[in-house]
Parts: structure tokens; C-alpha cells; sequence
């Protein structure tokens, strides 16, 4: 099964410049919301395998990306087109909400 990979913010810019949607749940190991939907990311990087980027961040180990992008409140996903910042998503949520804001940005080119 594939699962989001764990990102360090020096690999941020690099991945901003993939084609398709990015996904970067921007998470902590105390968070209990975040570990809660933990499972739905690694979700959505299956089904979106090859079509979008899945990651997570870990705040506590990479602050300045976090505080770039206006991240007050966790679990936090941002998701990236084109190198911008599309959707910010706050909160524990169902996985149709995060599903529904990736397929948004599938297949629209700008």
C-alpha cells in the first residue's frame, strides 16, 4: 500500500514545481485530530498514486514553511497547483472532503 510520504521543508520548493495537485498535510505527533485522519492521507496517496502528491510535514521539526503559508491550527492540509497555493482545508474531516478538493484540481492546467 502506498502511504503519503514524509517531507523536510528543504524538499518543499522541488516539490511545488510537480504538474499535478500536492497535498501536504501539515501534521505533529502530539496532535491527536492529525493522527485521526493520518489513515484518510495515506488514502488519498493510494488513490491518487501517479495523479497527485501526498505528503506530510511535521510542524514541529519544520516551522518555517507552516508559518509561510498562514498554518494556525493542525491537522492542516494545503494543497498546491501549479506551484500556488489552492485549498486550505482546517480540521479533522470525512475523506470525501479531502478527495473532493483534490479531484478540484485534477486534470485543469493553468
Amino acid at each position: 500500500m502506498t502511504t503519503a510520504t514524509q517531507i523536510q521543508e528543504s524538499e518543499f520548493d522541488e516539490l511545488l514545481t510537480y504538474e499535478g495537485p500536492v497535498v501536504v498535510d501539515c501534521t505533529a505527533t502530539w496532535c491527536g485530530p492529525c493522527r485521526k485522519i493520518s489513515p484518510l492521507i495515506d488514502q488519498l496517496a493510494e488513490e491518487y498514486q501517479g495523479r497527485a502528491k501526498v505528503v506530510k510535514l511535521d510542524i514541529e521539526k519544520n516551522q518555517e514553511t507552516p508559518k509561510k503559508y498562514g498554518v494556525r491550527s493542525i491537522p492542516a492540509i494545503l494543497i498546491f497547483k501549479s506551484g500556488e497555493l489552492v485549498e486550505h482545508l482546517v480540521g479533522a474531516k470525512p475523506y470525501e472532503e479531502f478527495s473532493g478538493a483534490v479531484d478540484k484540481y485534477l486534470g485543469s492546467a493553468e
